[in-house]
């Protein structure tokens, strides 16, 4: 995938002209005469910032100009982060379950004997996962326009990264928190997964928002029928 202006989405050669090691030019857009991509020259924190603000150009720069740069391995980074998203999904069944109970009156110890085995949440946010990351890339090759032909890979990455709410979890593992926030976590992920779809496929806001929500609402749906099951 080529890299792109943050701002109109339009394709760009080149980003910056390096002169010397810490001696760069940022590039202008042809089609918006603004600077390419700023946040070359920011520091992490203020991407960070713009990500959790639903920032736009924020998610061009991630998603186009970061990922998809000459240096990265974008095989590779499929791969480790589909892994710590399963990791991080695990952990929020682990975490929301063991809160229900603990709120419901049971034992910190009878809590534990009554979830499953690590192996079998594993195999069950495993299946719940790839049965939503389908509905997902069919809703989205179906119901949201796109002017380019986008890999699935492509866009399995873009939902993937675009998860990163899910890192939140961690702190729950540490602090004490109501269940009722893993369901927050769960709607900033799915707002957060609509921009990065909107940018990806140059839909409207609205129609990603759908998407996501039927993905999520299957994922929901499916969750328990396996608990059921297995």
């Amino acid at each position: 995938m080529e890299q792109r202006c943050i701002h109109c989405g339009s394709p760009m050669k080149s980003l910056f002209i390096q002169y010397s090691p810490g001696n760069i030019r940022l590039m202008k857009c042809d089609s918006c005469k603004a600077i390419a991509d700023e946040y070359i020259e920011c520091e992490i924190m203020i991407l960070l910032i713009d990500l959790i603000l639903h920032k736009h150009k924020a998610y061009r720069h991630l998603l186009y100009n970061t990922m998809y740069s000459d240096m990265a391995d974008v095989q590779g980074l499929l791969w480790k982060s589909s892994v710590v998203y399963l990791l991080l999904d695990a952990c929020n069944s682990r975490v929301l379950l063991l809160k229900t109970n603990i709120e419901e009156g049971g034992f910190l110890g009878s809590s534990f004997s009554s979830m499953w085995p690590c192996w079998k949440v594993l195999l069950d946010v495993f299946v719940v996962n790839l049965i939503a990351l389908m509905v997902l890339l069919f809703l989205t090759r179906t119901f949201l326009s796109s002017s380019e032909i986008i890999m699935y890979k492509d866009l399995l990455l873009a939902v993937i990264i675009s998860s990163y709410w899910k890192t939140f979890v961690i702190a729950m593992m540490v602090w004490k928190f109501p269940p009722s926030v893993i369901f927050i976590l769960d709607m900033l992920v799915l707002s957060s997964n609509a921009v990065a779809l909107k940018v990806m496929t140059r839909s409207t806001m609205t129609r990603s928002i759908l998407v996501c929500f039927s993905a999520h609402v299957v994922k929901f749906l499916v969750g328990p029928l396996l608990e059921i099951l297995l």
